[in-house]
């Protein structure tokens, strides 16, 4: 059974990605629909290694709360555990939903795809 509300994502991202000639929108939809099984996982300390402060960043999967960050992102990603919302935000980060991201950065600039 599929998500009305990650339907509806993909099918955002693909307008946007039309809109502003923006490639990194449909990938991120296309990761959106794959299967459950396929999904990706990474903690916050793999984050933490492949960032930097004032990153924006994409994961689509699920981002789990092992480790530390010690620096500031902006986080988008498809489910995250409460443990990891709360270490991003402490290191005065902030998670994302995908329309303020969009809005925010609509042509996908200076947006890093972890995946």
């Amino acid at each position: 059974m599929v998500n009305e509300h990650i339907v509806r994502m993909a099918r955002d991202l693909r307008r946007m990605s039309v809109t502003h000639k923006a490639p990194i929108w449909k990938r991120v939809s296309e990761f959106a629909l794959k299967t459950a099984i396929s999904k990706r996982v990474i903690n916050v300390n793999g984050i933490e290694k492949l960032t930097k402060d004032g990153d924006v960043v994409i994961f689509p999967g699920k981002v789990l709360g092992t480790g530390d960050i010690t620096h500031n992102i902006s986080l988008f990603c498809f489910d995250i555990s409460k443990t990891a919302v709360s270490k991003v935000t402490n290191a005065g980060g902030r998670i994302l939903d995908y329309k303020t991201l969009t809005n925010e950065r609509p042509t996908g600039t200076g947006v890093i795809l972890l995946g």
